[in-house]
């Protein structure tokens, strides 16, 4: 098992718990976990990066846009991520903002060996939470 996620059981969907020891290492394991059911990316080099901004009204909302963005590049722009940095969540009264890069490349078919297709993030059983040793997400997505 990987260190930063783990997959649970689920009958249609893939469901996964990420782990980290700060708000913004726990979205960068999410978005491993969610790009690793797609394809192996230990075989995407970081070639490009991808500039991410965004807002929500709250964490659930903003794991949602986050997850749901990075899966929007990959359909639209044909590029895969191997690498996620989030420099920085900020929340205050206004709601939540994360600041991100998701790094790259352009897809490649004899290159990259794509598995089960990710169709959408969800809010089923999405949980943000606390731990002892830093933050733990729980997310489903559709595929």
């Amino acid at each position: 098992m990987d260190n930063r996620f783990e997959y649970l059981e689920h009958t249609a969907d893939a469901k996964f718990r990420a782990y980290g020891r700060s708000l913004e290492e726990v979205f960068e394991n999410a978005a491993y976990a969610m790009f690793n059911v797609m394809i192996d990316t230990s075989t995407v080099a970081a070639e490009i990066s991808h500039e991410i901004e965004l807002s929500s009204e709250d964490m659930d909302g903003l794991l949602f846009n986050w997850l749901s963005e990075i899966l929007f590049v990959f359909e639209v722009e044909s590029l895969v991520f191997s690498k996620f940095i989030v420099d920085r969540i900020e929340q205050d009264e206004g709601g939540c903002r994360l600041f991100a890069r998701a790094m790259g490349e352009d897809i490649n078919l004899s290159k990259h060996k794509f598995g089960t297709e990710v169709k959408a993030a969800t809010y089923n059983d999405m949980k943000i939470e606390s731990t002892p040793a830093g933050w733990m997400i729980q997310a489903t997505v559709d595929t």
